[in-house]
């Protein structure tokens, strides 16, 4: 039997995808609409649990002055760290994660025959028809905490910051780069799915190694931590993922030499590049081998 995606392929002329992703926001807005009170209690409980988050790090810095010894990363360059790793998590789990979590179970219910079927790209499909509203509340409470951050070291005595009409820009690319970074390992790890039906310890596997990215790679220091930063920038690149964007805002107070955050930063570009390339060979790869559920 000819696999499923066949059709799709064949459109020669290819939807119009903006509309599309447009029409899965609308109705995705619609239906948490639909349970308002569900959808503020998933807001709130997101808020509360950052919140909490930001509290246990107001703690530590009751007792010392950076993370990490001589890091640079003080209280208020944690702070832009954090907000921005909120950022970028909060966009994945919002956009990608609810849909990369139903892929297994479409398999085992030939559901995804159906998607296939479409006339429509299938990893846009797969990865971007539902979206999770909820989610993004997260993104208003790290801007507050960015600016809070900014402002308490543009005022600090001593230490500049510079922050220019480039910076802003600056950072938001990288902040794509690093959500960008993020969603290819997660449809990676999902397309494994049509070889072994139900991975769902290989799915946990990417909150396993994406807690990496939740601390600057500057504490990975010593004879343990080196190769832990070298595995996890070099060959899973989740290190650079809030290092990089959140060094732009906070630069000229993190201790590491310009001269190795502009390779670094480069280097991420890369690893965009070749993450998202290499996500979608794998996945066109396991589709290839996908046997519908009919056959």
């Amino acid at each position: 039997m000819t696999n499923p995606h066949t059709p799709a392929d064949a459109n020669s002329n290819g939807p119009d995808y903006g509309p599309i992703f447009l029409a899965f926001m609308r109705n995705s807005l619609s239906r948490d609409m639909t349970f308002r009170a569900n959808f503020l209690i998933d807001c709130v409980s997101s808020l509360t649990w950052t919140a909490m988050n930001i509290g246990f790090y107001l703690l530590i810095f009751q007792y010392t002055k950076q993370i990490g010894r001589d890091s640079g990363w003080g209280q208020y360059e944690f702070f832009i760290f954090l907000a921005t790793g909120m950022i970028i998590n909060s966009v994945v789990q919002a956009f990608f994660m609810p849909n990369c979590e139903e892929l297994s179970e479409l398999i085992r219910t030939g559901g995804l025959d159906f998607a296939l079927l479409k006339p429509i790209d299938a990893q846009f499909l797969l990865s971007l028809q539902k979206i999770e509203w909820s989610a993004l509340s997260n993104v208003v409470a790290a801007l507050v905490l960015i600016v809070y951050g900014v402002l308490n070291l543009l005022h600090r005595s001593g230490q500049p910051l510079a922050i220019d009409w480039f910076t802003v820009p600056l950072y938001l690319l990288y902040v794509a780069c690093g959500i960008a970074i993020l969603y290819s390992l997660m449809i990676a790890l999902s397309a494994t799915s049509i070889w072994l039906g139900r991975n769902q310890s290989l799915y946990d596997f990417w909150f396993y190694i994406t807690n990496f990215s939740r601390y600057p790679m500057e504490i990975y220091d010593g004879p343990y931590g080196r190769p832990l930063r070298l595995a996890f920038t070099f060959v899973i690149p989740v290190l650079v993922v809030v290092n990089v964007p959140a060094q732009i805002l906070a630069q000229p107070i993190v201790s590491a030499e310009a001269a190795v955050r502009l390779p670094l930063a480069v280097f991420t570009l890369f690893a965009t590049v070749f993450s998202l390339l290499a996500s979608r060979w794998l996945f066109q790869k396991a589709l290839e081998q996908y046997r519908s559920a009919s056959s």
